[in-house]
């Protein structure tokens, strides 16, 4: 912590700035908002994070914040509810936390265009709330949904099996406007789909983890809710799903959600056994009867069996699928997201034993390791990955391992590259480094 910052300060910056904006802000302790996040009080990380929390009222006075933050060069880390502060690198060096879920308003909804403009405080699950209103949603589905903010799902890039379909998160941002560390504000893209204008930084700022700046409002990129919904779980023996997953992915077929599912996953949910597929198809009604028909088909060709959800039983399952990934039985286990080909995966869940769940196009999905996995083990399962064109990031783990191995697994260049970044964008090293 800077030696030149005392907490008695920020009530002293309270009484400047109310001066200046009639809006105020909140200190509290960081642990009056994690105390109904599992994810955190089960684990050792709560006793890691310190100082108080500073929580705005306005995106005005964020930015004098940080104003006088950037002068006093008092390092930052920002936050929206904390749902993820302890993914990756664990914050540290920084003197003060500034969370956004205050500055959480709908700026536009262009109903017709199919794109809305919202602050970064903002719950995804009230924004979708939101949207349905209108007919409408927005196809990112991560962890934590009743709490997660837009501002943390962009910095995290946090979506799940939604990707199939539409893409990851930073393939819906429209436009992002953003708070500098001196507090000025900065903006890319814009509000209609067809937009060249400017840097994308909507890209960059996607999975920056609040390096290079605090993102106070985002434009998306909307769609109409779908009429009929559908989903398909298969399951079997690792060469008749692989013999599958190459069928689907080859063919026409064009299911929202498509996820290879871990042996241990299928076996635990219950789902059945052997190794997994989940497809959903959504639409309307005709073009997802004759989808899963096909799918149907395929599936008893190979001998492999078939559950069908529908309605209340296939929204129970999706909102049951994460939680079981992320949350799991297991004690304090390491939950790592990963990459890889494609064509790999089913090799990947064959070589781990624990939850997983990966997207059948992308290779980019999500690992949870059991406790007492040893450090060599995790490394051979990065090498396993990096050797097949992909990644293993450690997003959540206990201290004693994220102080053994590096969490990010960078390659090559690439620290040294986002090091070169950061540096342009925050020259002071206002925000906390989570490099």
């Amino acid at each position: 912590m800077n030696q030149n910052f005392s907490t008695h300060f920020l009530e002293e910056i309270r009484e400047k700035l109310s001066n200046i904006n009639s809006d105020s802000f909140d200190i509290v302790s960081f642990n009056q908002v994690v105390d109904g996040n599992q994810s955190i009080n089960q684990k050792d990380i709560a006793k890691y994070l310190y100082s108080d929390l500073v929580i705005l009222h306005s995106k005005t006075m964020l930015s004098q914040f940080l104003t006088v933050c950037h002068d006093h060069g008092w390092v930052i880390l920002p936050i929206g509810n904390g749902t993820k502060i302890h993914w990756g690198k664990l914050p540290s060096h920084y003197d003060i936390m500034i969370s956004t879920r205050k500055i959480n308003s709908i700026i536009d909804h262009a109903v017709e265009d199919l794109t809305v403009t919202v602050e970064s405080g903002m719950k995804i699950k009230d924004l979708q709330d939101f949207l349905a209103l209108k007919g409408q949603f927005l196809p990112i589905d991560p962890f934590f949904p009743e709490s997660a903010t837009i501002g943390g799902i962009v910095a995290t890039a946090n979506t799940g099996s939604w990707r199939q379909r539409y893409g990851g998160v930073r393939d819906l941002i429209l436009g992002i406007s953003f708070l500098r560390g001196d507090g000025k504000e900065a903006k890319a893209g814009g509000r209609v789909v067809k937009n060249v204008a400017g840097y994308d930084l909507m890209k960059l700022f996607t999975g920056s983890y609040g390096n290079l700046g605090i993102i106070t409002d985002v434009t998306f990129r909307t769609f109409p809710l779908p009429e009929n919904s559908l989903t398909l779980v298969i399951t079997g023996n690792q060469e008749s799903i692989y013999q599958l997953q190459k069928t689907v992915s080859s063919s026409s077929l064009t299911p929202t959600a498509a996820d290879l599912l871990s042996s241990s996953l299928v076996k635990d949910f219950p789902l059945g056994e052997g190794l997994g597929l989940i497809f959903r198809f959504q639409g309307i009604t005709e073009s997802v009867n004759q989808q899963t028909s096909q799918i149907q088909t395929w599936s008893k060709e190979l001998n492999l069996s078939i559950l069908t959800y529908h309605n209340q039983s296939e929204t129970t399952l999706w909102q049951n699928l994460p939680q079981k990934t992320y949350l799991t039985n297991f004690d304090n286990p390491i939950t790592c997201k990963v990459g890889i080909l494609p064509s790999e995966a089913v090799n990947l869940m064959s070589v781990f034993d624990g939850y997983g769940v990966i997207n059948i196009s992308s290779g980019i999905g999500n690992l949870s390791l059991k406790k007492g996995i040893k450090i060599h083990q995790i490394n051979n399962l990065r090498q396993f990955c990096e050797n097949r064109g992909g990644f293993l990031t450690i997003l959540d783990a206990p201290i004693s391992i994220k102080t053994q191995i590096e969490p990010w697994g960078y390659v090559g260049n690439s620290l040294q590259m986002m090091k070169n970044i950061k540096q342009k964008f925050d020259p002071k090293n206002i925000f906390c480094d989570r490099l």
